[in-house]
């Protein structure tokens, strides 16, 4: 396709995790251009404004006629799309402050449906992200989340993007995600993540993914390595599932096909002028 790749991945953007990102090999990157792999540290934040940054970046330099924007974010992609608010700048520690403010809250949906019910209306209880996030912008502005969107709107992508998923059956899904566990284990992954671990803050985002987070457990013998496996086979086959839902309900206009209708699909795309 002579296309070009972001990534929208929100493991694969850190630096020294390979084999829990799957991230494509030095030599694979060689031959074609890859954006947004290995921009941050892993004490770092990630999050949709920084991603949105790098692709307008990417945009505008990358010479092909196709930039894909591959990945699982799809979050991310939704909330890039339909536009991001000015957030507020805050210093590091004014961070790390909101941070400890948010620590010690018992249950954070609750208070945030205490200071801001029509916030906590549009947020399920179990979303902790989101949660966090609006919680973030209380105790930075000491305004309720709503309002301060109310007076900050999204500002909508300003660029064309069509949108393709690939589709698997279920059974051949679930082999290929078995096979990659397997794969990631046999090829270092607890060693990956150990050495990490001992180098950077507990807390640090990377360690919160599937397939790291994990991984840290058996370390802290929590898990023995078959239950390592068995955990991440079934986190990720329930990621899979909840992203495919989220893909088929969040997305309008959203084409679903095999790896080569999809190919199709996108150079008929590309030949109409769209580029993205």
């Amino acid at each position: 396709m002579d296309a070009e790749i972001f990534s929208l991945d929100s493991l694969s953007i850190y630096k020294d995790i390979n084999i829990a990102s799957a991230k494509p090999s030095l030599k694979e990157r060689k031959n074609i251009k890859h954006y947004a792999l290995d921009h941050l540290n892993i004490d770092e934040k990630n999050n949709a404004p920084l991603f949105k940054t790098l692709l307008e970046d990417a945009m505008r330099v990358s010479s092909k006629e196709i930039l894909l924007i591959v990945g699982g974010s799809s979050f991310y992609l939704k909330s890039i799309l339909e536009g991001l608010s000015r957030m507020p700048k805050l210093s590091g520690e004014e961070v790390v402050k909101i941070e400890r403010e948010i620590a010690t809250l018992s249950n954070p949906y609750i208070f945030l449906k205490s200071i801001d019910p029509n916030m906590a209306f549009k947020i399920h209880p179990n979303d902790t992200y989101r949660t966090h996030k609006a919680l973030e912008i209380f105790y930075a502005t000491c305004t309720p989340p709503s309002e301060y969107f109310k007076a900050n709107p999204k500002k909508p992508f300003e660029h064309a993007i069509s949108l393709f998923a690939l589709s698997i059956e279920k059974s051949a899904l679930h082999n290929n995600i078995k096979r990659r566990t397997k794969n990631m284990l046999h090829s270092g992954l607890v060693e990956e993540i150990k050495a990490l671990y001992t180098q950077y803050p507990k807390d640090s985002q990377p360690f919160k993914a599937i397939g790291v987070k994990e991984s840290v457990l058996f370390l802290e013998k929590r898990l023995t390595l078959k239950e390592l496996e068995e955990a991440i086979t079934s986190n990720t086959m329930k990621l899979a599932k909840r992203q495919n839902t989220f893909n088929k309900t969040q997305f309008n206009n959203l084409y679903v096909g095999s790896a080569e209708e999809v190919r199709h699909a996108i150079l008929k795309h590309s030949k109409s002028g769209i580029k993205g």
